[in-house]
């Protein structure tokens, strides 16, 4: 169970990472089963968070960082924009 449990929070770590250049996030393991979240600057690690759970680490490590803005194809923009002309009232 541990290796599912770490590489969920791991692929959590790399999309952030992912989302922050010039940011390198790392994740620490406790005996305790419970993730830390880590930055490393100039070669020391500084820790951002307390031992969380997996499910808490990864909502904290999700919610951190630039947001990936959603692609929209030229379709939906389409449907979209239909929408918005539509007059509820008729």
């Amino acid at each position: 169970m541990t290796g599912v449990r770490s590489t969920r929070a791991t692929a959590a770590v790399a999309r952030l990472n992912s989302r922050s250049e010039g940011h390198p996030y790392v994740m620490a393991f406790t005996g305790a089963g419970q993730f830390i979240l880590r930055e490393r600057i100039d070669g020391a690690d500084r820790q951002l968070s307390d031992a969380l759970p997996l499910d808490d680490f990864v909502r904290l490590v999700d919610s951190m960082g630039p947001k990936k803005v959603p692609r929209i194809t030229k379709n939906e923009a389409a449907f979209m924009k239909q929408l918005v002309k539509r007059d509820p009232a008729a």
